[in-house]
């Protein structure tokens, strides 16, 4: 009794020895982006939301003011693009303020090319978290927080489209 009693100690103490990483602003931003990107955690990500769609589905609307996933998509390319450039000190390409604009843009010869795009925003979000110095990144907490959050809130728009249109596989997700 006594042995099993130490054997379940010692395989017990590698857990309370481990090295917890310390929470740090970076880390848990990056973690966000992430899961609202390529990183299936929580909630389905843009990556997979947009995955084995044709061009034709991704245009798909219900005819009563739902946006298609290709809208959606197109209106997250226009916001996260916009927000990099400001955290880098670009100049944010031009708006006139008419937020429907970034979603009626988008047409079924730029399905390809929005995703691609889409993913590649995504990534330099991602690397500008991890470079960044940490007074710009404490400045800019809030707002990376938030385009997360606005970005995982589409998502689940994406998912409820493509299973009112009938081409989302539960399987990936999301019953």
């Amino acid at each position: 009794m006594k042995a099993l009693l130490w054997t379940a100690v010692l395989a017990c103490a590698p857990l309370s020895a481990q090295q917890v990483k310390p929470f740090t602003l970076r880390a848990q931003l990056l973690a966000e982006l992430r899961s609202s990107h390529n990183v299936k955690e929580w909630f389905v990500p843009v990556d997979d939301a947009m995955a084995g769609l044709s061009a034709r589905d991704a245009a798909w609307t219900d005819g009563s003011g739902n946006h298609s996933v290709g809208m959606l998509g197109n209106h997250l390319l226009f916001w996260n693009r916009r927000a990099l450039q400001q955290l880098k000190g670009e100049k944010a390409a031009s708006f006139d303020g008419n937020n429907d604009e970034t979603f009626n843009a988008f047409n079924e010869a730029q399905w390809n090319e929005l995703q691609k795009q889409l993913d590649i925003v995504l990534m330099d979000l991602e690397r500008y978290v991890r470079t960044v110095n940490e007074a710009e990144l404490e400045k800019n907490a809030s707002t990376l927080s938030h385009i997360a959050t606005h970005n995982a809130y589409h998502v689940g728009q994406m998912i409820y489209v493509r299973k009112l249109h009938g081409v989302w596989n539960p399987a990936q997700g999301v019953k």
